[in-house]
């Protein structure tokens, strides 16, 4: 995109990754790749991401509230991505950025999950760990909302869109 930017009419200071769930991890993981190839990102915008592959056993707290993403899901996802991996070995932060050591130098972020949602606790920590490498972190963890409460009929919050809106205009 950025060698044909001119022609594709895009602003290659514009550029960003976005994702959520799984593709929420990919976007992370691209935005760690741009980095270590110096491919310069706007913003990466991460979306109830998965992140560790290391985080499958359940939460007492989260495991018996109502989910689409249950403990379950997660390991037979991680399992799928990782050919039957268990996640005790190492594994590359381009796999499961979680695993990543360097956080200097990734592009701005702006995280968000549910409160309720199996990944909270991972999404809370990637962004502790670019906060304390300088990096600009927008987080917000909306209160009593599962995993894809945004694409879920639950009362019509707007917000919830209006805040990516606002990030990606802003990039």
């Amino acid at each position: 995109m950025r060698e044909r930017a001119d022609e594709l009419g895009v602003d290659p200071a514009r550029i960003a990754v976005m994702g959520d769930s799984a593709g929420g991890g990919v976007a992370a993981s691209v935005a760690i790749l741009a980095r270590d190839h110096r491919i310069p990102l706007a913003r990466q915008l991460l979306v109830y991401p998965m992140l560790d592959d290391r985080t499958t056993e359940p939460d007492p707290h989260l495991a018996a509230a109502p989910t689409l993403f249950s403990y379950a899901f997660n390991r037979t996802a991680w399992a799928a991505v990782l050919r039957g991996h268990d996640g005790t070995r190492p594994v590359a932060p381009s796999v499961a950025p979680a695993r990543n050591t360097n956080f200097a130098g990734l592009a701005p972020a702006y995280i968000e999950v549910g409160e309720m949602d199996i990944f909270r606790d991972e999404d809370v920590s990637y962004a502790r760990q670019l906060w304390r490498a300088g990096v600009s972190t927008e987080l917000h963890v909306h209160p009593g909302m599962p995993h894809a409460f945004d694409v879920l009929p639950l009362g019509g919050d707007l917000r919830y869109q209006a805040d990516k809106i606002r990030v990606i205009r802003s990039a």
